[in-house]
């Protein structure tokens, strides 16, 4: 495996040490997937197309790779082995996988692994133990079951578009990719759940997600709505649809630059926030006016409220505005981009931002597993050149010997 970034502020994870994952994934849902059991410790094996790898390293042939970033962020700690699933003795070589693995996960179109002589049924033939998870854009029984799907699919079709804009705008696409990533973690926490009950029955199980359907997980509060209203729950824009509370939202920062803005949200559980922010803005006078003494007051005169926040907010920058709002123990949180929160030193020291060290590529810090176990995160390690442990794995996992997998590259199985 190679070696994670060296730093005090990292471990080394083993989890889920001796876990052997076939992965059959590309792009993002899947890899997100199975570089989070990676994270943990898992031996996680890329299986990939020999000359092009996963469509996700945007190579072309016998030119450079022109954007190597997109894979990093997905594949981080995984091994790589490259395989032609088309040759006879390839497939071969990973259904001798298969028969070692605990997990085998795959995210092709609807029908191609089946095509590919590795669906369900062969799999449950060669290892009954074994879990067997596929990451789809569509569920079975779905009017749309065969349709292909991307994360902007799976996310206008769950749900979240219909929510995110403005109030009298169009639907819009959140800015994260949700349906693929959102989709990757809940089908790693039950690959986690399925393994731990395999401990106890020796069984193997199928496990299959549609990001259709797991956005609509991550829709849970705008079903709560719906329910409370009886309505199709809305679009706010920065505002939280459902919550009647004044003052809450975005407000604008100096020195007036794309992302200077501080958001502000008070608590209709706590009247006292009103009161502080009062302080904090210079408008003491206003502290027990009649006009906004409840949070409904506050809202039937919302503009005027949030430019009392405004005329103040934007003479500070959206750092000191968080800053002095939050001491007075009020929530606030500045609009940060990606290069701030890069650069911000506090993350690498403690290690959520990491530098993967890549031996082609240039040095790229990137996000690793968010949770700290005894203190440190994961620690990551560099994603893998295509097929760069081909030989590696194939002596670990199968027991071959040199000779062996040179004949198997000459045939043109890997």
């Amino acid at each position: 495996m190679p070696e994670p970034a060296t730093s005090d502020a990292v471990a080394n994870v083993q989890f889920l040490a001796g876990v052997k994952i076939v992965d059959l994934t590309q792009f993002e849902a899947g890899p997100s997937c199975t570089e989070a059991l990676a994270w943990l410790g898992a031996d996680v094996v890329k299986i990939e197309n020999p000359k092009m790898g996963d469509p996700g390293r945007r190579l072309r042939p016998g030119q450079p790779d022109t954007d190597p970033y997109y894979f990093h962020v997905f594949n981080a700690n995984k091994r790589s082995m490259t395989v032609n699933l088309k040759s006879p003795k390839g497939l071969a070589l990973v259904k001798d996988m298969i028969r070692q693995a605990d997990v085998c996960i795959e995210n092709f179109a609807p029908g191609a692994i089946e095509r590919l002589g590795l669906g369900y049924d062969v799999v449950r033939e060669l290892n009954p133990s074994i879990i067997y998870a596929q990451v789809k854009g569509f569920g079975e029984g779905s009017p749309y079951e065969k349709n292909l799907a991307f994360d902007m699919i799976a996310q206008a079709c769950g749900g979240t578009f219909s929510v995110t804009g403005d109030p009298n705008g169009p639907p819009t696409r959140p800015g994260i990719s949700l349906g693929d990533t959102g989709t990757g973690m809940t089908m790693a926490i039950t690959i986690l759940g399925a393994l731990f009950k395999r401990k106890e029955t020796g069984q193997g199980c199928r496990l299959q997600v549609a990001m259709q359907d797991a956005i609509m997980h991550y829709m849970r509060i705008n079903f709560a709505t719906q329910g409370l209203t009886g309505k199709p729950a809305e679009r706010g824009g920065s505002k939280v649809v459902g919550v009647n509370n004044a003052p809450m939202g975005l407000y604008p920062c100096a020195p007036g630059g794309p992302n200077d803005y501080v958001y502000i949200m008070t608590s209709r559980a706590n009247p006292d926030h009103w009161d502080r922010l009062l302080k904090v803005v210079g408008r003491e006078e206003l502290i027990g006016d009649t006009r906004y003494t409840t949070p409904m007051d506050r809202v039937n005169r919302e503009p005027e409220v949030d430019e009392i926040i405004a005329a103040w907010t934007r003479t500070r920058s959206k750092h000191d505005a968080m800053r002095a709002v939050g001491e007075a123990g009020i929530p606030a949180g500045a609009v940060l981009d990606t290069m701030e929160l890069q650069d911000d030193q506090s993350f690498e020291d403690r290690g959520i931002m990491q530098v993967m060290h890549h031996p082609i590529h240039k040095d790229f810090k990137m996000p690793g597993w968010p949770v700290r176990i005894d203190g440190k995160p994961p620690a990551i390690r560099s994603s893998p050149v295509l097929g760069e442990h081909t030989g590696t794995v194939l002596t670990e996992w199968l027991g071959l010997n040199a000779q062996a997998v040179e004949a198997l590259r000459a045939d043109g199985a890997i």
